[in-house]
């Protein structure tokens, strides 16, 4: 494990991560995106062209508001579809549940997303920063693939039952459960919760899909020790945990809000990088690398 950025460069509150191609996207807890690139020395970097040299802030759909932006995600179209991003409240206010998507491809220093799922009403209510902490996006290939039961209509999953939606389900994570969410959104703006999986932990904070070993994983932060879980369709049709990973060996309990691992193309004898975003910026750090088997 070593440190994968410069020194003070983002401060406290970067939480979710995740890498798509040779970018790493990082959602900042003060309404802030990140665009990462390589620094030469294996780990990242603020991108300094397109105004994103002290990444950009985001704002709700009409300009307005502070979304506490804790996740970060894109679908199977890159970001050119758009980043999407979890956030729990506007600013240090009350529950806001809710999913936004950017396009990031202007020049300017602030972002408004052109479009907010707001999931609150559809969950159980928990408290205002217990909210959203992780999401990632999983193709309807795979789910049907591997027999996705759809908890809204106790069939198996059939994308061709929604509207447009970006061609896979968003799974967000819970930080005040525990509990994986799953949502079709729908590119008119309708959603549908299609399941609902207990993670197994206090709380998560940070969800990935790894296309390479058709894997979910889940990741908590020092209220768990540092755990990852990872997570299938079972014969049931429903997500299951796996396998259960203790942070690793030679890290501190850092408070790890944010995990991504990178591509498929980066495994080199059998394992490749993974990263960790520490939302206290111990150390004057708050990017951390390992590997994993892949």
């Amino acid at each position: 494990m070593s440190t994968a950025d410069g020194s003070n460069v983002f401060g406290e509150d970067l939480s979710g991560l995740h890498q798509t191609g040779g970018v790493l996207w990082g959602a900042q807890n003060s309404g802030r995106l990140w665009r990462l690139v390589p620094n030469g020395s294996g780990g990242w970097k603020p991108d300094t062209t397109g105004g994103w040299t002290s990444g950009k802030t985001l704002r709700f759909p009409g300009g307005s508001g502070a979304p506490d932006s804790e996740g970060v995600t894109v679908t199977g179209s890159g970001a050119a579809g758009g980043v999407f991003v979890s956030s729990e409240r506007n600013g240090s206010g009350s529950s806001r549940l809710s999913v936004l998507r950017y396009d990031v491809s202007g020049s300017g220093t602030t972002l408004t997303a052109t479009k907010e799922w707001n999931l609150t009403a559809s969950l159980p209510s928990v408290g205002s920063n217990l909210g959203f902490e992780g999401i990632t996006w999983i193709p309807d290939g795979y789910l049907t693939g591997a027999g996705f039961k759809d908890a809204s209509t106790g069939t198996a999953y059939d994308p061709g039952g929604y509207g447009a939606h970006t061609g896979g389900v968003f799974f967000v994570g819970v930080e005040g459960t525990g509990v994986i969410h799953g949502y079709v959104l729908e590119d008119s703006g309708a959603f549908t919760r299609v399941s609902s999986t207990s993670s197994g932990m206090a709380g998560v904070m940070e969800l990935q899909w790894e296309p390479q070993a058709f894997r979910l994983w889940a990741v908590c932060d020092d209220n768990c020790g540092g755990q990852h879980r990872t997570l299938k369709v079972d014969a049931s049709g429903v997500f299951a945990v796996t396998a259960v990973y203790d942070r690793p060996t030679g890290m501190p309990d850092y408070n790890n809000e944010g995990f991504s691992l990178a591509g498929a193309d980066e495994c080199v004898n059998g394992s490749k990088p993974v990263y960790w975003a520490d939302d206290d910026n111990d150390g004057g750090h708050a990017i951390r690398k390992g590997t994993v088997t892949c």
